[in-house]
């Protein structure tokens, strides 16, 4: 069972957020990639990887646009040596990194091609140069130069020995699960922390690797899960509002929802959808943020005291989570209730739920 917890792509403060981390139990630390809102996350986390020993690092999450597949490969394998093997990347269509460079996520077809090149070069496997995507406009092929001699593939060649970096495809729709059901070493779902999601999108993929000839009991879960450790409900919601309505609008990114939703959550993704601001994306007061109900997040996300927090992700793990990527407040947060709320999921919900 793993527990990693989040941050934004800060290189001034990634070492001591890293340090904090694995002392308080964190086992992986998760860092942004979206270039117009934060910093490198590579840069991020090769700090955080010199300032620990056992703590995991990952992207949260990158994407298939702006970065060809062999400089992801080589900024993956540049940390993974740095951590001696601590290295995963987490990818997935691309949201608010696009969204400032005014294109929507990722289309489908390029985006499991760039997932099947990643993990071609992560393994230190050979990729034809006409399958490789780089525009004619942007550069001509090497012919044009009469070299004496030319590569003929394209793989990372000072890949060297050691463990290969994970893949996990985060995914929320159906179509990107069986992307991530195909491809990925780790299946990540999206869709929040009520069970009857949860299972829905298991299923998704397990169906989707049958079809693939891949065996579905080889699968691995994680999922995205906001959670708040407060016994007071009302102030656990406003700390996890935002947060819980930046995920929860992956269901309903085009208008169509994802996943099973009762009438009254349906009204909610819908009005999640036509409220979105992305200039406000991720920050509390955003006008999207007062299209969740309470009853909203209470289904979708964790809030309540350690006991409330400590079922809920139990029936998960019941359901076959063994990875649980956190968000919701954490121990660096600028406001003393919400670090209060992350100290508190550290120290009395990790222990009970890793107990169990």
């Amino acid at each position: 069972m793993e527990f990693w917890t989040a941050t934004v792509s800060a290189p001034t403060r990634s070492a001591d957020f890293a340090r904090r981390a694995e002392a308080a139990g964190w086992d992986g630390m998760l860092v942004v990639d979206s270039q117009n809102l934060s910093g490198d996350p590579y840069i991020c986390l090769a700090l955080a990887a010199g300032a620990t020993e056992t703590l995991g690092l990952a992207t949260s999450v990158t994407n298939p646009v702006t970065r060809h597949a062999a400089v992801t490969a080589s900024s993956a394998l540049s940390v993974q040596r740095l951590s001696h093997g601590r290295m995963v990347v987490g990818i997935g269509r691309g949201d608010s990194a696009l969204a400032h460079l005014g294109r929507a996520p990722a289309r489908l077809g390029w985006f499991e091609r760039y997932v099947a090149h990643l993990q071609a070069y992560l393994g230190g496997r050979e990729i034809a140069f006409e399958d490789v995507d780089i525009p004619e406009d942007a550069a001509g092929p090497t012919e044009v130069l009469g070299l004496a001699g030319e590569p003929e593939t394209s793989s990372i060649r000072w890949i060297g020995d050691g463990p290969k970096v994970p893949v996990e495809v985060v995914a929320t729709g159906p179509r990107v699960i069986g992307i991530a059901a195909r491809h990925a070493d780790r299946v990540l779902l999206a869709l929040g922390a009520e069970p009857k999601r949860v299972a829905w999108g298991i299923e998704t993929a397990r169906q989707a690797a049958e079809r693939a000839s891949r065996d579905p009991d080889t699968l691995q879960f994680g999922a995205y899960v906001n959670v708040v450790c407060h016994d007071d409900p009302a102030v656990g919601r406003e700390l996890g509002r935002a947060t819980t309505g930046l995920f929860a609008r992956f269901s309903v990114m085009y208008g169509e929802i994802s996943g099973p939703a009762d009438a009254s959550q349906a009204e909610v993704f819908r009005n999640l959808h036509d409220l979105y601001d992305m200039n406000a994306h991720g920050q509390a007061g955003g006008q999207q943020t007062t299209a969740l109900t309470e009853e909203f997040i209470d289904g979708y996300a964790i809030v309540g005291g350690p006991d409330h927090c400590v079922s809920r992700l139990g029936d998960l793990v019941e359901l076959g989570i063994e990875k649980f990527l956190v968000m919701g407040p954490n121990f660096a947060a600028p406001a003393p209730e919400a670090r209060a709320a992350a100290a508190r999921f550290a120290e009395d919900v990790l222990p009970q739920v890793r107990g169990a």
